[in-house]
């Protein structure tokens, strides 16, 4: 099962390397007594910036409310963690292996989750993608059009809420669905680009048009050098 827990499987390197790219290793953390463990990061664009595609209204409550309600509960329930972890992937981690700590994984994982959705995307168009990523995206799908539709089936077929990825497992590229706060690093593989497909990602925008809001990211919204930099 996608959600089933075991230790990820990239090295330490492969890791720093990763979490640098996508700015998941947070500097944030305080020492005064009350801080948040973790500050939510800034959207990389302008609420409106993301528009006709996904609208400002649309991210003013995703990112505003929902995002930010994961990052405020997460911080909330460390507070009697000491000393306050310093990853956020180390926290809902650690917790996917403790029935107990189910709230903790949830709320970590979201935050997560959310982040890197937010940073894989980009306003005014995407460029394609080259080096590297390219080469690997020919070898496992064929082309960009192929790797494309099965994003879109991934995350059309992803039941209720989760998410459809894009990972590298063993040196090649695949495509995952995992449910609810569920992350591909639990399975051992490094994620690079993530659709989210909980209904508040886009039913102000889409209603229940789940499709066209999967096409409408993968046509015009992928940031292809932010995976890039996270493949490395």
């Amino acid at each position: 099962m996608e959600s089933e827990t075991r230790p990820p499987s990239l090295t330490r390197r492969e890791f720093l390397g990763f979490a640098a790219a996508t700015g998941l290793i947070l500097s944030s953390l305080s020492t005064l007594a009350g801080s948040p463990a973790f500050a939510m990061p800034p959207l990389p664009y302008p609420e409106n910036a993301l528009e006709p595609h996904i609208s400002a209204k649309t991210v003013s409550f995703h990112y505003g409310k929902h995002t930010k309600a994961y990052y405020d509960k997460t911080n909330d329930l460390l507070k009697a963690v000491s000393p306050a972890p310093q990853n956020l992937d180390a926290v809902f981690l650690d917790a996917s292996k403790n029935p107990a700590e189910i709230d903790l994984f949830n709320n970590a994982a979201q935050a997560f989750n959310h982040t890197f959705y937010w940073k894989g995307l980009t306003p005014g168009g995407p460029t394609a993608p080259a080096g590297k990523l390219a080469t690997l995206i020919a070898a496992s799908f064929g082309d960009l059009e192929s790797l494309k539709k099965q994003l879109a089936a991934a995350a059309m077929t992803q039941f209720a809420s989760g998410w459809a990825w894009l990972v590298l497992d063993n040196g090649a590229l695949k495509v995952t669905k995992t449910p609810n706060a569920a992350n591909p690093l639990q399975s051992g593989q490094k994620p690079l680009l993530t659709i989210d497909v909980w209904e508040h990602a886009y039913y102000l925008d889409y209603q229940n048009r789940r499709a066209d809001y999967v096409k409408a990211v993968l046509d015009n919204l992928v940031n292809w050098d932010i995976v890039a930099a996270r493949l490395g």
